[in-house]
């Protein structure tokens, strides 16, 4: 039961689509369902750290990375501004072609793991959400801990790869149109990464 608890609140909390999902969006368009797939992973990879350190009460490690909140989200946001202007910039590639200056699967999947880690606040909201699953530091088992996070992972996997293959889907559909998908996801992200940052 907690593991399915722990799963929902995995898929619940990435199902929001923000910066990331529109960039993960955008990547399944332009250059296939794995690069889609692969800048999901590295969310949710992001999410496992920061629930692990909320399920195993890494007090020195969460007390520095929220002292430095702000650094971290400036960083963030200008590392978003970067990638919604080149999203924005992108041309779609030619059908025998592959994308001009394509991205490696290690690449894909650090530049969102290193998008997503520069939200420490994401402890506090992982560690407010164990409470109300009846989870505390205190007197819950590492087993318990573990269960919790290995759903939170799970959870989140599932709804990216969901997204990847809905997205994967109807790209025949939205391809002809890529041009204009990619303007309005680049400018949506540029706002996201200031929305965020207030």
């Amino acid at each position: 039961m907690l593991l399915l608890k722990s799963f929902i609140l995995g898929f619940s909390v990435s199902a929001p689509v923000g910066p990331i999902g529109l960039l993960c969006i955008q990547r399944v368009l332009s250059q296939g369902f794995t690069a889609g797939f692969l800048t999901g992973l590295g969310a949710a990879t992001a999410n496992i750290i920061y629930a692990s350190i909320a399920a195993f009460g890494f007090t020195v490690v969460s007390a520095f990375m929220l002292e430095q909140q702000m650094l971290l989200k400036m960083v963030g946001m200008v590392f978003l501004v970067y990638l919604g202007i080149k999203t924005f910039q992108k041309k779609p590639p030619q059908k025998s072609a592959r994308v001009k200056g394509e991205s490696s699967s290690c690449q894909l999947f650090a530049s969102t793991l290193l998008l997503m880690i520069t939200n420490p606040v994401t402890i506090l909201n992982f560690a407010a959400m164990f409470a109300g699953l009846g989870f505390s530091n205190e007197s819950s088992s590492i087993r318990m801990a573990v269960t919790l996070i290995l759903g939170v992972f799970m959870g989140a996997v599932t709804w990216w790869l969901v997204l990847s293959i809905g997205v994967n889907l109807f790209k025949k559909n939205i391809t002809p149109h890529l041009p204009i998908v990619n303007k309005v996801a680049g400018l949506l992200i540029i706002l996201l990464a200031f929305l965020s940052l207030a």
